[in-house]
């Protein structure tokens, strides 16, 4: 198993095509006051993007006890640091 498979499992991926905006739009209304989106939506969506890896790989494969301090890790996945949000593009290769 590896992380590709988050990507080719088509019922998985016909599922988040479905739940990933609803429960996006979710977080946004929680994280709403007086109409406006606050800061705390990105921690609401990272957790979704978490318990999403969860439930496809499994306690045993994913890691979530990452210190606040690391910088640019929110969760291990088969051992490998991963972050949840994009990060910007510093070298572009082709």
């Amino acid at each position: 198993m590896s992380i590709t498979d988050l990507f080719t499992d088509k019922a998985l991926v016909t599922k988040i095509q479905i739940r990933l905006p609803e429960l996006f739009y979710l977080a946004e209304l929680e994280s709403s006051r007086a109409g406006k989106i606050g800061m705390e939506v990105g921690s609401a969506r990272e957790k979704i993007i978490i318990a999403l890896l969860l439930y496809k790989y499994g306690k045993a494969n994913v890691e979530t006890n990452i210190p606040i301090i690391t910088p640019e890790v929110d969760v291990k996945v088969f051992g490998h640091p991963s972050q949840s949000k994009p990060s910007p593009v510093k070298n572009w290769e082709v």
